[in-house]
Order: C-alpha cells, then structure tokens, then sequence
C-alpha cells in the first residue's frame, strides 16, 4: 500500500474529510487530494502527521533481509517450465527443512 493509500484508508477510517484533515494537519486540501490519488508521494513526515491525525500510527521496523533463497530461486528460474513443475511437485511430497532452527 502506498502513502496516499495509508492516508486515504486512515481518513475514511477515521470518518474525516480531507478539508478536516487538512485542517487538522495544517497542510493544503489540495496537496491531500493528490496524495489520496496517487499523483504525488507524501513525504514520510507528512504520511505520519496525517495518520496520527486521524488517531492512527505506522510503526517502522528495520529488519535483515533473507536472501537465503535468492540462489535456489535463480536456478529454478533457467529450468524449462515444464521442468520446474516437476521439481515443484516432487518438493511437495517431501517435508521441508527449517531454517535457522
């Protein structure tokens, strides 16, 4: 989901209008709408202004990325179709081992 998306759901949620929410953020109707329609992108401080304004928070969370398939992925991929649905099927009657356990 995108900003305007997050602000749009937020608002409606919230059941303001956008010249309330305006209101309440100090920020232009106008530049809200545009938001809401996806032909700008809020800045990130505008974003979270907005859904605290309308009584909601957007936690951020830093977390690794698992790249631990990107490999197995890759050569699955230069596999004929035909040959990765076999080894697809063959893999769904054996159970998968965990990772990172």
């Amino acid at each position: 989901m995108r900003g305007g998306e997050l602000i749009r759901e937020a608002r409606t949620r919230a059941g303001l209008t956008q010249s309330e929410l305006s209101e309440r953020t100090g920020r232009d109707r106008s530049v809200i709408a545009r938001w809401e329609q996806g032909l700008i992108s809020p800045p990130v401080e505008s974003l979270l202004a907005c859904l605290h304004a309308c009584g909601f928070d957007l936690p951020f969370v830093l977390v690794p990325i698992d790249k631990s398939g990107d490999e197995e992925l890759g050569e699955s991929l230069m596999l004929p179709p035909s040959e990765r649905v076999e080894r697809m099927l063959g893999e769904l009657g054996r159970p998968r081992a965990r990772r990172g356990r």
